[in-house]
């Protein structure tokens, strides 16, 4: 993911919280005498992280976590010794006395083992003791495999940032940066390039529709299922190591081998803006990359305009790619096309559920509506193409949703002035479905193919004016 789409999407997830986040349940003390509680103004400049940070961490998981402490915290610690190790070894450093002490389910007796065995570890490694202490953080959260649980630390921008730069290699595939970062048992071959953004890719003249056969020599996808190796194709900043890719175009047949090096380059300003919307004859199309605030009320108004002087048929809503936003403002939007229902639900640990209702003083377009899904559509944009699905509210083409809809996130302030981000509820379909993890399926599948690519077709787009001129 390059460095403007993580400045995006962390400002956008931020946003999200402060907009349709839950009050907390209320500041967690730990066993240092330290809270958790949201931040109030900005966060002071970063230090060092502690054990005392991630003892502040974990109970503060314990205490606001959708699911609490129900689940067996040893997960936790686990991944968190698991990491310590690993940090060791990477570094020339094992110790024969770094083992897993024995876990009970005690949370508080646990936690008292976990620490006084990292404590002896770094006690022989003090100029590691940083570097485990985050491994041992980052782990923890990961072990909740919830894409909305995150520990902001250690962010910078690259040098010279502004607005229309990238970070990367400068292309986008059918596979996304959000899949190569946890979602690739979803992902389906082949691996191809669907956009040509600038940087290395531009100058080393890849095109739509380039197959990727293989990457830093390794297959993005054996037997089907694809492989870590295609999380190369997203480096973050400041990473700076070159990506060699071999490249099928197929439509000459010819294969070759470009290495590219990762590194800013300017994207177009079009390419940046949130809502965008053009005319396709009687149809309103609107692309929407992100739900951020006041985004129902900038794709309204760009319908209405749409409508001067002409009679509409119907809209699409381009959502693929929209990986963030406001659940409020996703039900905003949904709200122009269906009244009196129920959106969605947030729901506790105790199956103590919020219901979420349409906006009524929305007024009703009363157009017929196709949204347009992949599964770069995620979060609130999963909120906003469930409802559609079970309200009837309109039809989805294209391909399966993210399945990334877990509930909105809190931010929660540790010590070190980083940002432990949590949903204290978890999120349900107006049907009372599951969402995260399995996505939405769409009413007409409609995948893009190498060969759509490469020709600039887009049969998802096509299917769409199809049903809305039936």
């Amino acid at each position: 993911m390059t460095a403007v789409r993580v400045a995006a999407a962390g400002l956008a997830l931020l946003l999200a919280a402060a907009c349709t986040a839950p009050p907390p349940r209320g500041e967690t003390g730990t066993a240092a005498g330290t809270v958790c509680a949201p931040p109030k103004g900005a966060p002071g400049k970063e230090t060092a992280t502690t054990i005392e940070v991630v003892e502040q961490a974990y109970f503060c998981i314990l205490g606001n976590y959708h699911s609490g402490a129900t689940p067996d915290a040893r997960s936790l610690l686990t991944a968190g010794f698991t990491a310590l190790t690993q940090e060791l070894n990477r570094n020339g450093r094992d110790l024969p006395d770094a083992v897993m002490p024995t876990l009970t389910g005690d949370l508080k007796a646990d936690w008292a083992a976990f620490e006084t065995a990292y404590r002896k570890i770094t006690g022989q490694v003090p100029d590691l003791r940083d570097k485990l202490a985050v491994a041992a953080l980052e782990a923890i959260v990961a072990a909740l495999d919830d894409e909305h649980a995150s520990w902001a630390h250690d962010v910078g921008q690259p040098p010279d940032y502004y607005d229309g730069d990238g970070y990367g290699l400068g292309l986008e595939a059918n596979v996304n940066a959000s899949q190569a970062d946890g979602g690739l048992a979803a992902a389906v071959p082949p691996l191809f390039v669907t956009t040509v953004q600038g940087g290395a890719a531009q100058a080393a003249g890849l095109r739509p529709g380039d197959v990727i056969e293989s990457i830093n020599g390794s297959a993005p996808f054996i037997d089907g299922k694809a492989t870590r190796a295609i999380a190369a194709l997203y480096p973050r900043y400041p990473q700076t190591r070159p990506v060699e890719l071999s490249l099928l175009r197929q439509s000459t047949g010819r294969r070759r081998s470009v290495t590219l090096q990762p590194g800013l380059f300017q994207r177009d300003l079009a390419d940046l803006q949130v809502v965008r919307s053009k005319p396709l004859d009687d149809i309103a199309y609107v692309r929407v990359t992100g739900f951020l605030p006041d985004a129902a009320d900038r794709i309204l108004r760009a319908i209405f305009r749409l409508r001067r002087g002409r009679t509409l048929s119907g809209v699409v809503l381009d959502l693929r790619g929209n990986s963030s936003g406001s659940a409020t403002e996703a039900t905003r939007l949904l709200s122009a096309f269906a009244h009196g229902k129920v959106t969605a639900y947030h729901c506790t640990a105790g199956d103590t559920c919020q219901s979420l209702r349409t906006d009524d003083t929305v007024e009703l377009l009363r157009l017929p509506l196709v949204v347009l899904t992949d599964r770069g559509c995620a979060s609130a944009c999963e909120h906003f193409a469930s409802a559609v699905k079970d309200l009837r509210a309109g039809r989805l083409v294209g391909t399966r949703t993210a399945g990334m809809v877990s509930g909105p996130a809190q931010p929660y302030l540790l010590t070190n002035n980083t940002i432990l981000n949590l949903p204290a509820e978890h999120h349900l379909g107006p049907n009372r479905e599951v969402v995260d993890r399995i996505g939405v399926p769409p009413d007409d599948y409609v995948p893009l193919t190498p060969e759509d690519a490469a020709a600039g077709r887009d049969p998802a787009l096509a299917e769409a004016l199809t049903l809305l001129h039936r």
